[in-house]
C-alpha cells in the first residue's frame, strides 16, 4: 500500500526537507505504481497537503520500468490537473509506454540511467524542473553585463490588452524606465544596462477583460566579461575534439583557435565568429595530446588568450565479442576479445537481478572471468570496459539469462539434503 512520508507543508526549510528525505527507509513489496499515482493525486497535490494553486506541480517518478498494475489512467488524471511528469527509468522498461506516460516531449522528461549512475543526470533533471517552474512566471534568461531577456507566459492577446514593463536599479527608483508592449508579446530583450547591477522588474498586464496581477522579478547583470575565462575540451574522438569557451560577450568580434601536437612546433589556426562559443578541431592524430589556445579579438582591438590541453582517443578503444559459457547452474565464464591500444586493464561489472552487484578489475593480459552466485532463472547484466591512461574506454554490455532449476536437479538436491 502507498504511504505518505511527509506533506509539502510539514517542513519550512530546505535543510529540514533534506534531512527528512535522508530518513526515508525503503518499503518492500509489490510495485503497484498505478495505485501510488492515484494516492499522489488524492493526498499530495491538494491544498490540505500544502499544494498551492499558483505554484507549478511537478512529479518525478523513479522506476525500474515495471509495474504490476496499470499506470496509464492515473497518470493521465495527474496530467489533466496540470502536473508535469518526469520519469527516471533504471531498468529496461518499454520505451513507448514510458514515453507516453511522461509529459511531452519525452526527450526532455524521460531519462534512462543505471542505478549506480543516477548522479550523472542530477543536474540535468534539476535544470529541467527549474525550467518548468520558471516557465509559469516572469523570468530572466541570457543575462550579460549589459542586457537580459525577459520571458513570461501568454497572459494577453493583441486584442485583449497590453503590457507595461517597468525596470530600475534597486534603491534608485528615479532611474525607472517604462516600456509599453502589445498583448501578443511573451518576451523582450532589455539592453543598455549597467554591469554588475541589480534591477527590479515589473510586468503589468493591462487587460480590458479581467484583472491580472503584476509579475515581478529581480535580475543582476554580470560584471564586464573578459573572454575567454574558461576553455573546455569535450567530445574527444580519435581524430577530433570539441573546444568550447566562456563567457561570450557582445564586445568580442571574433575568436582565433590555435592548436598543435605536444611535443612539436606545428600549429594550425581556426577562426570563429564572435557570436559562437565552440568549434570542432578535426584531422587530428589518434592517441595524441594537443595544446589548444583560444584568443578573443575584441572590437576595441584588445586581445585575451587562454590555453588548455586536449587528448584524442585511441583507435577502437572498445571491447569486442563478449560471450558467455555456462559452467554450472549458477556460474558462467565471460570471455572477450582484447581492445586495441595501450590497455592498462579491464573492469568487469555484473549487475545481478537477485543479489549484490560486483566489480572486478583484471590485468590487460586476462580476457575472461568467472561470475558465480548467479540465481537460477535470473537475468543479469554484464559490462566489460577497457582502462586507458588518458581517456575513457568504451564498455560492451550484454544480458546473461540463467536457466531455471530443473525438477530433476531440485529432487536430487532434496535427496542429498
Amino acid at each position: 500500500m502507498p504511504s505518505l512520508e511527509f506533506p509539502f507543508n510539514r517542513y519550512l526549510s530546505s535543510g529540514a526537507v533534506q534531512q527528512a528525505i535522508r530518513n526515508i527507509q525503503q518499503v518492500m513489496g509489490d510495485t503497484n505504481t498505478g495505485r501510488a499515482l492515484s494516492f499522489a493525486k488524492e493526498k499530495l497535490f491538494t491544498a490540505e497537503a500544502g499544494a498551492r494553486p499558483e505554484v507549478p506541480k511537478v512529479m518525478v517518478w523513479v522506476t525500474d520500468g515495471f509495474s504490476t498494475d496499470d499506470v496509464s489512467q492515473p497518470m493521465q488524471l495527474l496530467k489533466d490537473m496540470g502536473v508535469t511528469v518526469f520519469i527516471v527509468s533504471t531498468g529496461r522498461g518499454n520505451y513507448l509506454e514510458l514515453s507516453a506516460a511522461a509529459s511531452p516531449p519525452p526527450e526532455k522528461h524521460l531519462h534512462f540511467v543505471d542505478v549506480d549512475d543516477l548522479p550523472i543526470i542530477t543536474e540535468e533533471l534539476r535544470d529541467a524542473i527549474m525550467d518548468v517552474i520558471q516557465a509559469k512566471r516572469l523570468r530572466a534568461t541570457d543575462i550579460s553585463s549589459s542586457s537580459f531577456r525577459l520571458t513570461w507566459p501568454k497572459l494577453l492577446t493583441h486584442g485583449t490588452g497590453y503590457y507595461l514593463l517597468e525596470y530600475a536599479p534597486t534603491g534608485d527608483p528615479r532611474r525607472k524606465l517604462t516600456k509599453q508592449l502589445s498583448g501578443d508579446h511573451t518576451s523582450i530583450v532589455v539592453g543598455y544596462l549597467a554591469p554588475q547591477t541589480t534591477y527590479e522588474v515589473a510586468l503589468i498586464p493591462e487587460s480590458n477583460e479581467r484583472y491580472i496581477p503584476p509579475q515581478t522579478t529581480r535580475v543582476t547583470t554580470l560584471e564586464e566579461a573578459i573572454s575567454p575565462a574558461q576553455v573546455l575540451i569535450s567530445d574527444s574522438k580519435p581524430h577530433s575534439v570539441r573546444v568550447s569557451w566562456a563567457p561570450n560577450p557582445d564586445s568580442v568580434a571574433s575568436y582565433q583557435v590555435l592548436y598543435g601536437p605536444l611535443p612539436g612546433n606545428a600549429v594550425k589556426l581556426v577562426e570563429v565568429e564572435g557570436n559562437l562559443n565552440s568549434t570542432v578541431l578535426e584531422d587530428l592524430a589518434a592517441n595524441s595530446t594537443y595544446l589548444v589556445t583560444v584568443s578573443a579579438i575584441y572590437r576595441s582591438g584588445k586581445e585575451k588568450a587562454l590555453s588548455a590541453k586536449a587528448c584524442t582517443q585511441e583507435e577502437n578503444s572498445r571491447v569486442k565479442h563478449l560471450r558467455f559459457e555456462d559452467l554450472s547452474p549458477s556460474t558462467v565464464k565471460a570471455t572477450w576479445d582484447p581492445a586495441d591500444g595501450n590497455v592498462l586493464g579491464y573492469r568487469v561489472r555484473c549487475r545481478r537481478q537477485a543479489g549484490p552487484s560486483t566489480l572486478l578489475s583484471v590485468s590487460p593480459q586476462i580476457h575472461s572471468v568467472l561470475l558465480s552466485d548467479l540465481a537460477t532463472g535470473s537475468t543479469n547484466k554484464v559490462c566489460v570496459k577497457p582502462v586507458y591512461k588518458n581517456l575513457p574506454g568504451k564498455g560492451l554490455c550484454q544480458m546473461v539469462h540463467m536457466q531455471p532449476a530443473s525438477p530433476v536437479r531440485a529432487y536430487r538436491h532434496r535427496q542429498r539434503a
